[in-house]
């Protein structure tokens, strides 16, 4: 079972063994029950920190970058419960962790015959709580203000400059032990309730198990995600957490040039609980945790797909305007000093090449020729990155958050089961 955890106060990187402190984004359940709630204190530390290639540093060398971002590994060690009673743990991040994250819902679909089912307006209803349950984790958060990120950001520009992890920075930690906290006895009632199908109304809440990529997926691939939240209908207790969905990949794109964005489809068609019951579904995506930067996009039929932000037109008009720049001819030529090109003109062209680095070139070798071909290579590398080059993929990694309304086919339940599980997780 993993944690959902949230850093809510921005860490400077300074060494390993560094303390990090984050926050439960995500109650954690166990059968029917919270277990451990939203806002439990979760301690830890910066376990490594990886070196850089010799290829690396070179590359961001010349790219002014003389402190380039390193990975980072986190561990997190224990959990303070809002009682605060602490709980030692043992985990794992997951890889795919450590980015700051946005939850994303499907855009709308326009209802049949203008009228929605009843049906349709509780999951619209079970949607509009979700959402509220997550603007409510957030505000745990002290993510940054837009001047605050606008100061990192100028600040990153620079050539040496301290690394970060921003405040709302998302971690899956894995548990390696299970967490005990007692057991209650299964009742007939509930048994009862548990044999019930799907309602037509379900809005359950499940993470990923398989990781997926439009770039290594296949269709037909075989998909599973696990309830991290149990479904009730009213009192009844239908679906418990741990009940696992299976399904399958069924439309895959990777991206490709010229600057196409990779899509992604996947359809859950089978639910089977912990005591053995089954139930044919049909599942589609209504709402995913993604990346920010990844900029994904849920259409009405659930397919993912992967944006391109605007951003990259004012960038590339960037890189071409400085390359024009490094035509211009430089003022002593007019003396016969042959010079070679403007020194700002050269200067724009190396900005546009190798930034600082090429600035420096530009500035101080007098070539005009280099500071046209430094200004050439810093646009053509815009261009092809912006517009030519492949697009984005769409990368939902393992313990990706999903919101899908189940549509049941037919029940098929198992022999009725003994007794409960133990609470623990």
């Amino acid at each position: 079972m993993p944690l959902q955890v949230a850093l809510d106060q921005e860490v400077r990187i300074r060494e390993e063994g560094q303390a990090v402190h984050g926050k439960v984004m995500q109650p954690v359940y166990a059968f029917d029950r919270i277990v451990i709630p939203v806002g439990t204190e979760v301690l830890g530390r910066i376990a490594t920190i990886e070196e850089l290639s010799k290829k690396q540093r070179t590359f961001s060398a010349l790219d002014a970058e003389f402190t380039p971002s390193h990975k980072l590994e986190l561990e997190f060690t224990e959990l303070v419960l809002p009682d605060g009673k602490h709980i030692p743990v043992r985990t794992v991040v997951t890889r795919g962790s450590g980015q700051v994250m946005e939850f994303v819902r499907a855009k709308g679909e326009e209802e049949k015959h203008g009228v929605k089912s009843a049906a349709s307006e509780k999951i619209d209803e079970a949607k509009q709580e979700a959402k509220r349950s997550w603007d409510e984790a957030m505000k745990q958060l002290h993510e940054p203000g837009r001047m605050h990120r606008l100061e990192h950001y100028l600040l990153a520009q620079l050539p040496i400059h301290p690394q970060y992890l921003e405040a709302g920075t998302f971690y899956f930690a894995e548990l390696q032990e299970p967490l005990d906290f007692g057991s209650t006895p299964l009742t007939a009632k509930l048994a009862a309730s548990l044999a019930k199908p799907a309602p037509p109304d379900g809005l359950v809440h499940a993470t990923l198990v398989t990781a997926l990529s439009s770039a290594t997926s296949q269709r037909d691939d075989e998909v599973e995600a696990v309830l991290w939240q149990p479904l009730f209908d009213g009192e009844d207790l239908i679906l418990p957490a741990g009940t696992r969905l299976k399904g399958s990949v069924i439309q895959v794109r990777p991206a490709h040039k010229p600057h196409h964005n990779g899509e992604l489809r996947i359809v859950f068609h089978q639910v089977e609980s912990p005591e053995g019951l089954e139930q044919r579904v049909s599942a589609t995506i209504v709402g995913v945790a993604a990346s920010k930067a990844e900029h994904v996009e849920l259409d009405a039929e659930g397919g993912a797909q992967s944006t391109t932000p605007n951003t990259r037109y004012l960038s590339t008009g960037l890189a071409v305007g400085l390359a024009m720049a490094s035509t211009s001819r430089d003022t002593d030529a007019h003396y016969g000093d042959g010079a070679g090109g403007e020194a700002s003109g050269r200067a724009a062209g190396g900005a546009a090449g190798f930034k600082l680095v090429g600035i420096a070139i530009g500035a101080f070798v007098h070539s005009q020729p280099l500071g046209l071909a430094m200004g050439a290579l810093g646009a053509s590398r815009s261009i092809y990155h912006n517009f030519l080059g492949p697009g984005h993929e769409v990368t939902f990694p393992k313990h990706t958050q999903m919101e899908l309304p189940l549509s049941p086919e037919h029940a098929r339940p198992a022999a009725k089961p003994a007794e409960a599980p133990a609470q623990s997780q």
